[in-house]
């Protein structure tokens, strides 16, 4: 990617401040401006007896899925504050490869990850014989049920674990940013900027990773919508075609 460069284009960085600082580096390095502006703040949940008490049941379980990043670091650290380490023999799953690659940082190499789709439904199509397993998924509070109402239709036992909590990031300041490009990977996150950004915004290029994110952009009414691939990397691709002025509507859903 080292022949990719952006020409000093302004990209406003939306995750949450500990998940940015890659894709931050990536653009600077490449000769782009990152604005890092969190839009979510992650904080671990209120209720720490509740999920000690589930995580302690930990190797009651077949299956764990971790369904983010986040999942990943809140719910290592619980796992790891509770039992020492994750159980062997309890296999590991889950929905992105931004999450397998945390996990493999955090020392669980065996991770089963969906090559194609990187999401719940791209899961679902690794997970076949589920009928009888005992499947616990450690998310943050609230989220979609997707996954789980599938596998108990397929059969399967399914607790759910919050290991983390989202919140509305204050936006003060936003108003000054004058940005080339957005970038926003979750639908919650994508609610919050669109009731706050300045009417300007909505015809600054947007730049998503799920087909689902991309349709909400466009009923709310951002004019230029972009669908990137997953990670970091399909995330720069994208910009990267933009800068170039390679990218067109044909990427959106």
């Amino acid at each position: 990617m080292a022949e990719l460069r952006f020409s000093g284009q302004k990209i406003l960085v939306t995750r949450p401040i500990d998940q940015a600082a890659h894709l931050a580096k990536a653009i600077k390095e490449a000769g782009g401006v990152p604005l890092l502006f969190p839009l979510l703040q992650i904080e671990p949940v209120e209720n720490q007896k509740k999920l000690q008490d589930q995580i302690s049941r930990l190797v009651d379980f077949d299956l764990v899925v971790f369904i983010s990043p986040n999942a990943v670091q809140y719910g290592m650290d619980a796992i790891r504050s509770r039992l020492g380490s994750m159980p062997q023999g309890i296999r590991v799953a889950t929905v992105g490869m931004g999450s397998a690659k945390a996990l493999h940082d955090q020392g669980i190499k065996d991770v089963l990850v969906p090559q194609e789709r990187h999401d719940s439904e791209g899961l679902l199509e690794e997970l076949h014989r589920v009928e009888g397993l005992r499947v616990l998924i450690l998310r943050g509070d609230g989220g979609r049920e997707l996954l789980g109402d599938e596998l108990k239709e397929r059969g399967a036992e399914v607790e759910y674990v919050a290991c983390y909590r989202r919140s509305k990031a204050p936006l003060a300041g936003l108003e000054g940013l004058h940005p080339d490009a957005l970038t926003v990977t979750s639908s919650e996150a994508l609610l919050h900027l669109w009731q706050n950004a300045p009417v300007r915004f909505h015809d600054i290029p947007l730049f998503v990773q799920h087909p689902r994110i991309a349709a909400l952009a466009r009923s709310q009414g951002w004019a230029r919508v972009y669908l990137a691939d997953a990670g970091d990397q399909g995330l720069l691709l994208g910009l990267f075609e933009w800068a170039g002025g390679k990218a067109t509507q044909r990427r959106d859903l």
